[in-house]
């Protein structure tokens, strides 16, 4: 078997839990298999990164980011090929140069385009264990390009993908996939499989135990992705295709984001191809736009709030002040939460998303804006009452019986 494993930072933070990431693969390796490992940065070594740039230039290039935080993921796959050596199994570390790994242009934020896979089988054929670099590539220019916060996720999917592997085996600081995140949850319980599309709606929505771009990834290729501890050997959570034997749960979990902005202009006019000229400014400035609500104002004029990520809010409400001067008034309100149930049952089941308004209407907690889809319901409320939120409709929906 072919197995492609990932290791988050958390897991890799210092000496002895390099020599447990090992350990783990070692006995996979020893029973015959063929391993290939994916690493993100230690500890928090991303994070120090950032704040050094910072500290240089407030507004760093952002092809040099990029090229600086390819550091902390070659140190840690070189470390762990070290520690590999040190217990007596043969490892190699790979950069993305040197597998290598085709990106889009895009800094920071780039999309795997292909991954030459020849290194990597010539070393797996002479039975040594594989460690890649997660969350980078290189792109037309021969630049380092990185993949966005999470991207070793993808890398590792995309790997599994273009080597054909057996499994892909994510690993975290939690030993599955959850109905809620338990530290905000405390009756959150452990889902032993979840769909795709569920788990890319909680990914997208916040929930932040698998990067919402390797999930795509992995649904597109046919991947089963496995998400298990790195603390222990517990069995995780499968997340695969829904098949015939998957009862359709109602509500399969709860998640929330609070990397929300909401951006309101009162006083639009009331005509065709103002919604048009808005989304359009911004969408020529790469600003994604999430929830959006228009309603009918005062005077024949209309009202429209919209969310968007809290990094892009600043520059988001200077180019609708600059770009765009139909309405009446300009509105930015930051501390703003967005909470979400997901569950493939709601397709067909009536007085879901009541059921949730309901355990709000119970908390005294508002709704400034709703969204849904046929297997989500995401509202946006104020960020204080985020945790209240969650545990109410996890009750509600009796998601920890």
């Amino acid at each position: 078997m072919l197995i492609v494993k990932k290791f988050g930072g958390t897991s890799v933070a210092d000496k002895e839990k390099l020599y447990n990431v090992a350990n783990r693969c070692i006995e996979d390796y020893k029973n015959g298999n063929d391993v290939i490992l994916v690493l993100s940065a230690m500890g928090k070594y991303t994070d120090e990164l950032v704040a050094m740039a910072k500290d240089i230039n407030p507004n760093p290039p952002k092809r040099e980011m990029d090229m600086l935080f390819t550091i902390g993921e070659q140190m840690s796959v070189a470390l762990m090929g070290m520690v590999m050596n040190d217990l007596g199994v043969p490892a190699i570390s790979l950069n993305a140069f040197q597998v290598p790994m085709r990106t889009t242009s895009t800094y920071g934020n780039a999309r795997l385009k292909s991954i030459e896979c020849e290194r990597i089988q010539n070393e797996l054929e002479q039975r040594k264990i594989v460690i890649v670099t997660g969350f980078q590539g290189i792109n037309k220019f021969d630049d380092y390009t990185t993949l966005g916060r999470g991207g070793s996720d993808t890398t590792a999917v995309a790997l599994a993908a273009a080597l054909n592997a057996d499994a892909c085996e994510i690993y975290t600081d939690v030993d599955g996939i959850y109905t809620a995140d338990p530290r905000k949850v405390p009756k959150a319980r452990k889902l032993e499989q979840i769909t795709y599309d569920e788990m890319l709606e909680l990914a997208t929505l916040g929930a932040g135990v698998l990067h919402n771009r390797s999930v795509e990834l992995a649904k597109k290729q046919g991947i089963k992705l496995i998400v298990r501890s790195s603390l222990n050997n517990t069995e995780g959570t499968i997340v695969k295709e829904e098949d015939i034997k998957m009862e359709k749960t109602l509500v399969s979990g709860v998640a929330a984001d609070k990397d929300v902005t909401r951006i309101a202009l009162i006083g639009l006019k009331d005509e065709p191809g103002v919604a048009f000229r808005l989304f359009n400014h911004l969408a020529r400035h790469n600003i994604n736009v999430d929830m959006i609500t228009q309603a009918r104002g005062r005077d024949n004029t209309e009202d429209v709030s919209f969310t968007v990520s809290i990094d892009n809010a600043d520059e988001a409400a200077e180019i609708v002040e600059r770009h765009f001067r139909e309405y009446e008034k300009l509105e930015v309100a930051k501390n703003m939460s967005k909470v979400s149930i997901v569950g493939a049952g709601m397709v067909s089941h009536a007085g879901v998303a009541a059921k949730m308004f309901e355990a709000l209407y119970d908390e005294r907690i508002n709704i400034h804006l709703i969204s849904t889809s046929e297997i989500r319901v995401s509202v946006l409320i104020d960020e204080k009452h985020t945790e209240r939120a969650m545990n109410a409709i996890h009750e509600k929906f009796k998601l920890g019986e």
